[in-house]
C-alpha cells in the first residue's frame, strides 16, 4: 500500500469499525434514543442524495421535500389502497419509482436554469405538489395525513407486535442495511467519472461544455438519482413516524434538509450524514425545552456558519489531514 492510498485506506478501515459499532446499537440503547437514532439514519440517506446535488453539481435546491414526500406517500397509498401488496419488499421498489418519476418531471424544467433561479424553481414545484397532496382529501387524507401501518417483511407479519418492538428488532438491521448500500452506492456514484463530471460542471460549467460533457443532461441525471435517495430515506422513514402528512412537501421541510447538509458540511462526502445525526438530536432537544425552538436552530446556524463554515464535520476532516500528513 503506498502512502498515496493510505488515507483512503484508513478512511475505510474506519468506515468498516463504525458499521460494526452500528450493529450493537439497539443493545445499548433505550427505544426512544433508538428511535431517534433511526429517524437520523433516513434523514442520513437523504442528505446524501441531496448532496449530490448541491455539493457535487453545486445546485441548491428548496424542493427536496417533494420527493421525500413522494416516497413516504408511496408507501402510505400502499398500505392504504393497496393493503394485499404492502410488503416492505414490494413497496422500497414503488417509492424508488415514484421518486424517480417525479423527478425526472420537475428535473427537466429545473435544471434548464442556475443558481436562484433553479432553486426557486424546484421550491416552487414542491409547493404545487403540496397544494396537490393538501387539497385532494378524499385520496392523501389532507392535513390529517395517512396512517402507516407495519408492514410484513419476506413474508413475516408482524400483525400484533408494537412498533417500538419492530423498530428495536428486525427493521433497525434491514434500515442499516439501507443505509450501507446507499452509503457504498453514492460513494461509488461520486468517485467515478461521472461524479467528476458533475465536479467540473459545478467548478466551472463552461469548460466542461467544451470539454464535451452534455451539462444539462448530466445535471437531470444528478438530479434524477438525488431524488431516488431522497425519496428512498423518506419510505424509509414512514415506517419509524407512523404517519405521513402533506407538510412533507413544504418548503420549510425542504429548508430542514438544506440545514442539517450545511449543519455536517457538504463539502465532503460524509458531512451530511453527520448533520443529518446532529439536527436530529438537536431538533428534539430544542422543541423539548423551549417554544422558541426555531430561534435556538436559527442562531446555531449562524455561529456554524461563522466560526465553522465547513460544517461540523468539514473541521473534523480538516484535523484529519493534518493528523496524516504529519504522521
Amino acid at each position: 500500500m503506498g502512502l498515496k492510498n493510505k488515507p483512503n485506506y484508513l478512511r475505510w478501515i474506519v468506515y468498516l469499525i463504525l458499521f460494526i459499532a452500528l450493529l450493537f446499537i439497539p443493545r445499548i440503547l433505550s427505544i426512544h434514543d433508538l428511535m431517534l437514532f433511526e429517524y437520523g439514519l433516513t434523514f442520513a440517506i437523504v442528505g446524501l442524495g441531496f448532496n449530490l446535488l448541491l455539493g457535487y453539481t453545486g445546485l441548491l435546491s428548496f424542493g427536496h421535500g417533494a420527493y421525500f414526500a413522494a416516497g413516504a406517500y408511496s408507501v402510505a397509498m400502499i398500505a392504504k389502497y393497496l393493503p394485499q401488496a404492502y410488503s416492505i419488499e414490494i413497496v422500497i421498489p414503488a417509492a424508488l419509482f415514484f421518486s424517480l418519476i417525479l423527478s425526472i418531471i420537475f428535473g427537466f424544467v429545473c435544471v434548464r436554469h442556475t443558481k436562484i433561479f433553479f432553486s426557486i424553481l424546484a421550491l416552487s414545484l414542491s409547493m404545487l405538489l403540496f397544494a396537490l397532496l393538501f387539497k385532494l382529501y378524499h385520496i392523501t387524507g389532507g392535513s390529517d395525513g395517512l396512517r402507516v401501518p407495519l408492514p410484513t417483511m419476506f413474508g413475516f407479519s408482524f400483525k400484533g407486535i408494537r412498533r417500538p418492538e419492530f423498530l428495536s428488532g428486525t427493521y433497525y438491521y434491514f434500515l442499516l442495511a439501507m443505509f450501507a448500500i446507499s452509503f457504498v452506492v453514492m460513494k461509488g456514484i461520486v468517485s467515478s467519472p461521472f461524479g467528476k463530471a458533475l465536479q467540473a460542471i459545478r467548478d466551472n460549467e463552461v469548460r466542461a461544455e467544451l470539454i464535451g460533457i452534455r451539462v444539462r443532461r448530466y445535471r437531470l441525471y444528478a438530479f434524477c438519482i438525488s431524488g431516488m435517495f431522497v425519496g428512498l430515506g423518506g419510505a424509509l422513514w414512514t415506517f419509524v413516524n407512523g404517519h405521513v402528512t402533506a407538510d412533507l412537501s413544504h418548503w420549510v421541510f425542504s429548508g430542514e434538509i438544506v440545514y442539517m447538509t450545511l449543519l455536517g458540511g457538504f463539502g465532503i462526502f460524509e458531512g451530511p450524514i453527520v448533520g443529518a445525526m446532529i439536527f436530529t438530536y438537536l431538533k428534539l432537544y430544542a422543541m423539548g425545552h423551549t417554544e422558541y425552538w426555531m430561534f435556538v436552530i436559527g442562531a446555531t446556524l449562524i455561529v456554524l456558519v461563522l466560526l465553522l463554515p465547513s460544517g461540523v464535520a468539514g473541521a473534523f476532516s480538516t484535523l484529519w489531514r493534518r493528523t496524516i500528513k504529519g504522521n
